[in-house]
């Protein structure tokens, strides 16, 4: 019983970092391994252009192995990582981080949700207390009429 859960933990975990694993290929990768950790920390901070939704690290397409070369370059060329990220930033465009930084070009952005719920609360308490004030209207003389006959009918 144990063999069989520990064999299952170990197809679930290779499952699990199969994407990662098979991304990076051999030729890509760095002889030095401090240079080759810090470049794989930096391309998980990179989004995939092509997938958009997985980070450089993590994707097989072309692109994204285009820019794990890159910046496996301007690692090896002595750059720092602000260096490098600011390099490919400044070639692909800000949409290349697959966490944004909060600037004033991108507040609009950042604050759409914040004021959207702030409006759409505003406007629910607006709509109960309108709704409160409103008093209920009253029968007209036909209307009131009609009733009483028929109160009085089963009276």
């Amino acid at each position: 019983m144990k063999t069989r859960l520990a064999a299952l933990a170990g197809f679930v975990a290779a499952l699990l970092f199969a994407g990662t694993a098979l991304a990076v290929k051999p030729s890509e990768m760095l002889a030095d391994p401090k240079l080759e950790a810090r470049a794989r920390l930096l391309s998980e901070e990179l989004r995939c252009m092509v997938c958009q939704n997985q980070s450089i690290d993590e994707s097989d397409a072309e692109l994204a192995g285009d820019l794990r070369v890159l910046l496996r370059e301007r690692l090896l060329a002595g750059d720092s990582d602000e260096q490098v990220m600011a390099y490919i930033v400044s070639r692909y465009g800000e949409f290349v981080l697959l966490k944004p930084q909060f600037n004033l070009r991108n507040a609009l952005l950042w604050g759409t949700p914040v004021l959207l719920l702030l409006g759409g609360g505003a406007f629910v308490v607006l709509q109960a207390r309108s709704r409160r004030r409103q008093e209920p209207a009253g029968l007209t003389k036909d209307e009131q009429a009609a009733l009483d006959a028929i109160l009085n009918k089963d009276a």
